[in-house]
């Protein structure tokens, strides 16, 4: 068994504070991460893991239940008062944490510096042209065109003190991708059932109950403490030691042991998560020189050389789930007939790249994280290996996440990670207006690569405005297929979802966007 001095030096790198060896109270939930949150600002970066620990303290209008389904949030009611018009009635009863009354003020500054153009959840909101307010508690939000999904985006849109953010000069959106901060990156200030008491990063964030809450409370935690315990071995002997209570990222190798201790619960199912590579597509590779990974036959060498079913039963333990499209297939516009895995062909690869005039290979720079996806640095090790074996030269880069984000997103990456789980949306049209469009506006936030796919585009934009369902979904699955063909990008796996938590927490609910929701937790 690991040692509480141990433990502390691990996680918290020398710090004095004893934050793990302290006792907790019944009611503390000591949640052992995976990684660290990225900012205390839910608009600095489209990372779903952020979004979410935030929306224990921020709230949007509407919210999804525990079965996933759309209710009310910091609006009561919503009505549809013209084809691109949809107006909110909001809650009378709701304070911020510091106090400040929450009204449709606060919505439209929000809104508004979510939209931004230099906001990295532009893309959140695609149909999003404006909004007006009516009197203290009604605000109209006008579209671009008729829309289906825009209570689906707004789950994800948490509301900020429009005075707050005005007295901090926080009025204006940052970007954790290119390193622009603000007081909204270290302080908080939202209407939801948690309180921020402090952050360290990289080593603790606390947070308290709000006494204050307007909602009935589910749960009856009265603090949550969030550790990043990067290293797996690490997060599974504190565990196992009682140090802390909950992982949201139990190892698939060591499923069976917590499984067996007498002290824990293990949750598992697939998650909704499409973990896939992203492809550099300008005129150059990053270190200069033509850019090979814009010949298809170049793409579909390196997706034949890479066996899927290798890095399932062995990286990943039989865990995973292969993926031959970009969605999950409980995701609306999947289709079946596209989740084909390609098999792996190594001759055939080889025999393709000396027909795009690459016999000898070529060296590029593939970026991956340590700690976003499970078993990322097995994978991608694994995936470049694959690659060696066909000639080619991939530079695997590995990273945590924060230093790798920007190489990602900056066009640092010839080869890249990236998982998509269309949240919160839960729909196709998700990965396809913010990573396979075109980058233009707030489409394409996530294009990281580049590329421009015309046919892509037409059918995305016609799907956005398609309020006929089947239709819809009609033209977001051809617009998979033409990804799929392209290899635009290149699908892995959804990766295995597994919880560990104390069993002595009474209800603890999974949910299959694998988003810890701890207001419905009881001890």
């Amino acid at each position: 068994m690991i040692s509480k001095t141990g433990l502390k030096a691990a996680l918290l790198g020398g710090m004095a504070a004893a934050t793990l060896a302290s006792t907790a109270a019944a009611e503390t939930l000591r949640w052992g991460a995976p990684r660290d949150i990225v900012s205390l600002d839910p608009y600095s970066y489209g990372d779903s893991y952020t979004i979410n620990f935030l929306n224990h303290i921020y709230e949007g209008l509407v919210r999804f239940d525990r079965d996933l389904k759309i209710k009310p949030g910091l609006a009561e009611s919503w009505e549809v008062i013209s084809p691109t018009t949809w107006r909110f009635s909001l809650r009378k009863d709701v304070t911020f944490h510091n106090g400040h009354t929450f009204t449709a003020e606060d919505v439209l500054a929000s809104l508004t510096r979510v939209s931004h153009e230099t906001s990295p959840l532009k893309g959140n909101l695609p149909a999003y042209k404006s909004a007006t307010v009516v009197d203290d508690y009604t605000i109209d939000i006008e579209l671009t065109g008729a829309y289906p999904l825009l209570l689906n985006d707004l789950t994800n849109i948490h509301i900020f003190d429009k005075d707050w953010l005005v007295d901090n000069n926080a009025e204006m959106p940052t970007d954790v991708s290119v390193g622009v901060e603000g007081y909204a990156t270290f302080n908080t200030n939202g209407t939801g059932p948690f309180v921020l008491e402090s952050r360290t990063p990289e080593a603790q964030t606390v947070l308290t109950v709000n006494e204050g809450w307007w909602d009935k409370p589910e749960h009856n935690l009265t603090r949550i403490e969030f550790q990043p315990v990067t290293s797996a071995a690490t997060r599974v002997a504190a565990l196992l030691s009682g140090e802390v209570d909950f992982v949201d990222s139990a190892p698939v190798q060591d499923l069976p042991r917590l499984a067996a201790a007498a002290n824990l619960k293990v949750l598992e199912r697939t998650d909704l998560r499409t973990v896939m590579l992203g492809f550099n597509r300008r005129d150059e590779l990053v270190a200069g020189g033509e850019n090979p990974l814009n010949d298809l036959r170049v793409r579909q060498a390196m997706q034949l050389a890479v066996d899927m079913d290798l890095i399932q039963s062995r990286v990943m333990r039989g865990k995973s789930r292969n993926a031959g499209t970009l969605v999950a297939p409980s995701i609306p516009g999947y289709s079946e007939a596209l989740d084909t895995v390609v098999s792996a062909a190594p001759e055939k690869a080889k025999a393709l790249l000396a027909e795009a005039g690459y016999e000898d290979g070529f060296e590029f720079e593939f970026v991956c994280t340590n700690e976003s996806y499970v078993n990322e640095e097995q994978f991608c090790q694994a995936i470049a290996s694959m690659w060696s074996r066909i000639g080619l030269s991939p530079r695997l880069d590995i990273g945590p996440t924060a230093k790798q984000t920007p190489k990602r997103a900056g066009g640092k990456a010839d080869v890249y990670t990236i998982g998509w789980a269309t949240l919160p949306m839960l729909d196709t049209y998700s990965i396809l207006v913010q990573m396979l469009h075109s980058k233009e506006g707030n489409s394409g936030v996530f294009n990281w690569g580049n590329w421009s796919y015309p046919e892509i585009d037409k059918l995305t934009q016609a799907a956005s405005v398609e309020l006929d369902r089947e239709k819809r979904l009609s033209m977001e699955t051809e617009a998979l297929r033409i990804a799929k063909e392209e290899i635009v990008m290149m699908p892995l796996h959804q990766q295995p979802m597994a919880w560990a938590v104390s069993a002595d927490f009474e209800d603890f609910p999974q949910f299959p966007d694998n988003k810890p929701r701890m207001w419905f937790v009881t001890r």
